[in-house]
């Protein structure tokens, strides 16, 4: 390989990297709009091994928006990323593929939107993890989201015992 190459590839993962962290930002911080932003047309996310919906981005946004009004604080840490670029129309690198492991520490708001816990409470009331699978497109003006699969593995809400079979 060449060192063009290899550098052209780095450049990739670290836009690859960062669309991901855009990805999980837009999710916490409640930003509908910049979560549609990050697909490319036709893009779809699925969210039902977690107990949600599977559609379009615009389809999807909607329901987290409404889902995550339960929730005041919000933090999905993605950590073991594993990328892998593929081909599409005989170009190298135009498609990737991501398997992350994450986990979501989320706390409940009050009736008013606000932190239930307040400061110093102690720690989140839910906690999940999992696997997302990013697939992923190069478009014109850079790396975008085709699909965005979320496979729940466990949850668990403290202080309470964790149903049979989820952790």
């Amino acid at each position: 390989m060449t060192q063009r190459v290899e550098l052209a590839t780095l450049r990739d993962r670290l836009a690859v990297d960062e669309l991901v962290t855009e990805y999980a930002v837009a999710v916490d911080d409640g930003d509908w709009e910049a979560y549609c932003g990050l697909f490319a047309p036709g893009g779809r996310a699925d969210y039902r091994s977690a107990g949600g919906v599977e559609g379009g981005a615009g389809t999807v946004a909607a329901w987290l928006a409404e889902s995550m009004r339960a929730f005041s604080v919000r933090q999905h840490l993605i950590v073991n990323r594993r990328v892998r670029f593929g081909v599409l129309d005989q170009d190298v690198g135009d498609t990737a593929e991501v398997r992350a492991d994450y986990v979501n520490p989320m706390r409940l708001a009050t009736a008013g939107g606000e932190d239930a816990g307040g400061e110093g409470a102690g720690g989140p009331d839910f906690v999940s993890g999992g696997r997302y699978a990013f697939r992923l497109v190069r478009v014109d003006d850079g790396w975008r989201l085709l699909e965005v699969v979320i496979e729940e593995k466990w949850r668990r809400r403290p202080g309470r015992p964790a149903p049979a079979g989820t952790g």
